[in-house]
């Protein structure tokens, strides 16, 4: 039908339409886990008519040790449909803490990935003044664009480097003026309104130990959205969503026409919906705040949720997010943007989940503290971290582990038994969220031994990577 198409799909509601699923990457984390071997990224068989249904079935090593793979994007995606010669066939693979980048080649053959380049990070140092790159996005200049939390030192420091999307040189810095935020984290970008919003987790050098509670109130965490002229790449504005809320993950609706989001606030255990004022300036406001339980056998008095991933459906009318230390995946209908409305939830385990060292003494939601969670007879470790929801909606996946270090501290028996990855169906017409009891990918098997898994990503394109413009 459309001849002169190239990678991704025309819209969001174009990409409902595509096809299912039948792999994801993930990476696996051996930082922390006390193995000096490399980490690697898994391709997992998620199709259920295959023989390897819910198994690793190929496995790449980097070449380092200790890197901490994290998050990863695209040399293209939807952005650059409109171009026939640009392929979606190299997965840009930063690491959180060695700040190297690695380029696989996923095109040649997407069920056996291979290793194309590895970026050193002495170029992203020298080139950028940045290090601790976190969120990789393309963009239809034919550029890849990653946001960092700090600089080279561990200091603080919110910016973004830019790689040409076909050789992968570091081309400098996306941002321009003297004046940048003091940390970064996620972001997402919406032309239309010639924006890019950015957010903030913390100082890297004080994360990288983990949670210090005594850091609280210190600065260490971040507590703004920050806005970009996006054409002009100069930092405007900055929205305080409270001190030490941590806001990580920031979605826009997929609509590129919308002119507001949500983002999840970590320590806050908040969601703030934000938008474009009458004015032409952004603001934010509080829409969902998950209640803080009171707890016995915990470091703190009141645990919180630990909201660590968002998303949104491709047609806009679902959010979905992980409250790490409750052990909760909820469903929101977003249909009134402004208002909420929770549809589904379900506990995978957790921290309070009942039979374990903590016992909540106050709880404004539930009556009891939860079951913990079995699948084919193994009890799931750690609690519900990375999403990542199919095409049409139907299937969220979800995995356990959220940084080597904040695992290790919270959920010691992720780094004995090493992470899994579970699936939900998920009532696109209702609402409502089911574990699937067929699908275990449990990373404690693993050859080096258990590992640590975090984000996915599909070979055609997802919600959280692919942006149109």
């Amino acid at each position: 039908k459309c001849g002169s198409c190239g990678p991704g799909y025309a819209s969001p509601l174009d990409a409902m339409k595509g096809p299912r699923e039948e792999i994801i990457y993930v990476p696996c984390i051996y930082r922390n886990t006390g193995k000096q071997i490399p980490d690697f990224l898994a391709t997992v068989d998620v199709d259920p008519n295959s023989p390897c249904y819910s198994q690793v079935i190929h496995r790449l090593p980097m070449p380092n040790v200790g890197d901490e793979l994290h998050h990863s994007g695209w040399n293209v995606c939807s952005s650059c449909h409109g171009d026939s010669s640009r392929k979606r066939n190299r997965l840009v693979l930063p690491s959180l803490i060695s700040s190297r980048i690695y380029i696989v080649d996923v095109g040649t053959e997407p069920r056996a990935p291979r290793l194309f380049k590895v970026v050193n990070p002495e170029d992203v140092f020298w080139k950028c003044g940045l290090g601790y790159p976190h969120t990789s996005h393309c963009l239809g200049s034919g550029e890849v664009m990653i946001s960092t939390l700090g600089d080279p030192a561990g200091n603080g420091k919110g910016g973004f480097i830019l790689l040409d999307a076909e050789t992968f040189e570091v081309k400098g810095t996306w941002e321009r003026g003297d004046e940048v935020p003091p940390m970064g984290y996620d972001f997402w970008y919406q032309p239309r309104h010639n924006v890019l919003i950015s957010t903030e987790w913390g100082i890297p050098k004080a994360l990288g130990y983990g949670f210090d509670p005594n850091d609280l109130g210190k600065g260490r965490y971040g507590r703004r959205l920050n806005v970009w002229d996006w054409s002009s790449h100069r930092y405007i504005q900055a929205i305080d969503v409270g001190e030490d809320s941590a806001p990580l993950e920031i979605r826009f609706l997929h609509n590129p026409d919308a002119s507001e989001g949500f983002v999840g606030c970590t320590i806050s255990s908040a969601v703030h919906r934000f938008y474009k004022t009458e004015c032409g300036t952004w603001a934010a406001e509080k829409v969902i705040q998950v209640p803080s339980k009171k707890v016995e056998g915990w470091i703190l008095p009141e645990m919180p949720g630990f909201i660590t991933d968002i998303l949104i459906s491709l047609d806009d009318r679902f959010l979905y997010f992980s409250n790490w230390l409750h052990g909760d995946v909820r469903q929101y209908d977003i249909s009134d943007p402004r208002s909420p409305r929770l549809v589904g939830q379900v506990f995978l385990g957790g921290s309070i989940a009942r039979g374990g060292p903590v016992r909540v003494c106050e709880d404004p939601e539930l009556r009891s503290q939860p079951e913990p969670l079995v699948v084919q007879g193994k009890k799931i470790p750690g609690g519900p971290q990375m999403l990542q929801l199919s095409l049409d909606g139907r299937r969220l996946y979800v995995s356990t582990s959220l940084f080597s270090a904040w695992d290790r501290q919270f959920y010691p028996e992720l780094i004995r038994e090493g992470a899994v990855m579970l699936q939900l169906d998920v009532d696109t017409e209702r609402g409502g969220l089911a574990v699937n009891p067929k699908f275990l990918v449990d990373f404690g098997k693993e050859p080096g031994g258990p590992v640590l898994a975090h984000e996915m990503r599909y070979p055609g394109g997802d919600c959280t990577s692919d942006i149109w413009v």
